[in-house]
């Protein structure tokens, strides 16, 4: 699909990978609307790449409607979504002899996999009924954001290794849905990345996690994310797959 004057909306998209994501998008001509719950960030980047803005709560269904609504009325219907918004929560089952606290483990999983369902159901819809032509062989492109630790979690990452699993194993029967639609569907599982997250970690964290990555031996960038991102979108093959980015990183246990 070509980028140039098409809708697109991304969530999590003031930073992170998220962000590299808009920057892109809209560097190629995209019609971004960044979607995320930090307003302040959230304006000062969309204003900083030349896109849009709307506070928006994945876990809320009336917050999404109404930022798709709004990203709608502002650029005409979406064609390209992109999923980066997410939490990394660490806690093991039995810490100091007390089980991992439910509300924790449960709000892991509202964010990261029902946050990015709900809004990828929503923004098909929306696109279906919207009734607009294929470009070329598709309507549309949607990319989720998984994780290697939906394979191989390591010790303490219970909650954030069941949401980006489930995000990996909704991957291919939603593809399946929305193929009548001509609705391609893909997800990205990321390696070790620098993120606002992994930005806050000591040097040294840093250097060790990046050691333990075979090739090239570093942090992966959020530009290298939004590199495949464009590739996905530009290639109409891909379809209903989860991708490794991840320089052939398998996590250890701890």
């Amino acid at each position: 699909m070509e980028v140039n004057n098409v809708a697109a909306i991304v969530t999590g998209g003031a930073s992170g990978l998220g962000g590299a994501t808009a920057a892109m998008l809209a560097k190629r001509g995209a019609k971004v609307t960044i979607f995320d719950v930090n307003e302040e960030l959230g304006n000062s980047h969309a204003k900083a790449i030349g896109a849009s803005f709307q506070k928006v709560d994945v876990t809320d269904e009336a917050s999404v409607v109404a930022g798709l609504e709004a990203a709608e009325k502002a650029n005409g219907p979406a064609r390209i979504l992109v999923n980066c918004a997410g939490i990394v929560h660490g806690g093991r089952v039995i810490s100091k002899g007390a089980a991992h606290p439910i509300a924790a483990y449960r709000r892991t999983i509202e964010i990261n996999l029902i946050g990015t369902f709900q809004v990828l159901s929503q923004f098909a819809a929306r696109l279906v009924a919207a009734n607009v032509e294929p470009l070329g062989e598709e309507r549309g492109v949607i990319i989720s954001t998984a994780s290697v630790a939906a394979y191989e979690g390591q010790i303490g990452q219970a909650a954030y290794s069941s949401s980006k699993g489930g995000i990996v194993g909704m991957t291919v029967p939603v593809a399946r849905d929305l193929a009548q639609y001509a609705i391609r569907v893909m997800t990205i599982a990321p390696g070790l990345f620098i993120t606002p997250m992994m930005a806050s970690l000591p040097e040294d964290v840093q250097k060790s996690l990046a050691a333990g990555t075979p090739f090239p031996s570093r942090l992966g960038t959020a530009e290298e994310y939004a590199q495949l991102v464009e590739s996905i979108i530009a290639n109409p093959m891909l379809n209903g797959e989860t991708i490794r980015l991840d320089g052939a990183v398998r996590l250890a246990p701890r």
